[in-house]
């Protein structure tokens, strides 16, 4: 044997397990992060090649700056009417989300999750695509069909799968679909929303349409294979598609660095397939809507797909299977410096005096009294168990012509 190939390493090897910043009992340690200040990052052509922006996968696109000033030359210039929409549709979406929460706790439902401190990308988002776009959502944007003035009874009723839920109890509740919505059916598997999207926009262009599609998913999923095999698709064949990865520093129970975020980031992996790449501040509107409509009228102009890794953080458990006492600081949410991002949006209003404190109060108390409204209207119809769809709609739907296994199945049951 050859002496070099019988030498023994000079130590042993071992294996880097990423650990975050902070556990139980820790204080928060937010120091790791490299933020650049509102309005420093520069706006290329929609234009630009790929590979001239690659810096963009690595900066952060911000608007808002602390005070509430919006600045530099992402400002999307919305106008006031535009603005207070947005916040209406945010405290809407956390009123919903608080009110399900203790519809949970009081069993009248099996499961739910909150999007709290990521209202701001849904939302906005929901309000610049149009609803014949076909947005392909993960469980936490429960703001596009709000934003879209999606009836809250039907959520509602979909969530305790009752005698009313819109998909006849065929899904986990918060996994919604509304196609009039450009809301596609939610699925619970990670990452499956980024192949499908991508699909359904070379579909669209194949055919000569012109409606885009758009997708979310968290950044635990970029470490799924479908989310790199979608790339490839997107990048090779140019589809029309706008490719989000809602980076909210945790999973269920592991951090971001699990799915490879301290070695780059998640925009970053953009680049290895030739695509565009923006990271941007997630708890800032007016950042969002902006990189967006980047990113929109890059697809609508024919030059392909853009992805984009929105900054931000899980402030409620996972799920309401979760407790994240157990592996997080517990007032990390409190300390995270890009704030909150219905407060952020207020600041703003209320600073170019559009908005005060009488007004904030009185758009709380209707969103809550909406959201009870609606909550009375769906509870009548029936919580978990108390009520359910027919059985006979088990052999609707399935397919478009009656197979006779269903007809000797539907006999057999007796509807």
């Amino acid at each position: 044997m050859n002496d070099k190939m019988s030498q023994k390493n000079s130590r042993p090897l071992s294996l880097r397990v990423p650990e975050p910043s902070g556990r139980p009992g820790d204080a928060p340690d937010f120091s790791h992060l490299t933020m650049d200040p509102a309005g420093a990052v520069d706006r290329p052509e929609v234009s630009t090649a790929p590979y001239e922006m690659r810096d963009h996968a690595f900066r952060l696109i911000r608007v808002l700056d602390e005070d509430g000033n919006a600045v530099g030359p992402w400002n999307p210039r919305l106008d006031p009417e535009t603005l207070r929409r947005g916040l209406k549709a945010m405290i809407l979406t956390r009123a919903f989300d608080d009110r399900m929460h203790r519809a949970h706790r009081q069993g009248k439902t099996s499961f739910y999750m909150k999007c709290t401190g990521e209202e701001a990308i849904a939302v906005a988002q929901g309000m610049i695509l149009s609803r014949e776009d076909m947005g392909f959502p993960t469980y936490r944007q429960q703001g596009l069909l709000i934003a879209r003035g999606y009836p809250l009874t039907a959520m509602m009723n979909q969530i305790y799968s009752n005698a009313e839920d819109p998909i006849k109890g065929r899904q986990l509740p918060i996994m919604y679909s509304a196609k009039d919505y450009g809301f596609f059916t939610i699925s619970g598997n990670l990452g499956t929303q980024v192949p499908q999207a991508v699909g359904w926009a070379m579909a669209s262009a194949y055919k000569g349409d012109d409606k885009i599609a758009i997708s979310w998913i968290g950044d635990g999923a970029t470490a799924e294979g479908d989310f790199h095999n979608a790339l490839t698709f997107a990048s090779v064949y140019r589809a029309p598609v706008i490719l989000n990865i809602v980076n909210n520093q945790w999973a269920i129970s592991s951090f971001q660095g699990i799915a490879g975020g301290l070695e780059t980031t998640f925009a970053s992996k953009a680049i290895g397939y030739g695509l565009p790449a923006l990271r941007v501040d997630g708890n800032d509107f007016l950042a969002v809507w902006a990189a967006t409509q980047w990113a929109e009228e890059r697809a609508r102009s024919n030059l392909g797909a853009t992805v984009i890794e929105l900054f931000t953080y899980r402030g409620a458990p996972h799920s309401t299977s979760d407790d994240p006492s157990r592996y997080r600081p517990g007032d990390e949410h409190e300390k995270w410096p890009l704030g909150d991002p219905i407060e952020r949006l207020r600041q703003h209003l209320t600073l170019i005096g559009e908005w005060d404190d009488e007004r904030h109060t009185a758009a709380l108390k209707e969103a809550v009294e909406q959201v009870r409204a609606a909550g009375k209207e769906s509870e009548a119809i029936g919580t978990l168990g108390q009520s359910r769809p027919s059985v006979k709609t088990m052999f609707e739907e399935v397919y478009a012509t009656e197979d006779w296994r269903l007809v000797e199945q539907r006999r057999e049951v007796g509807v």
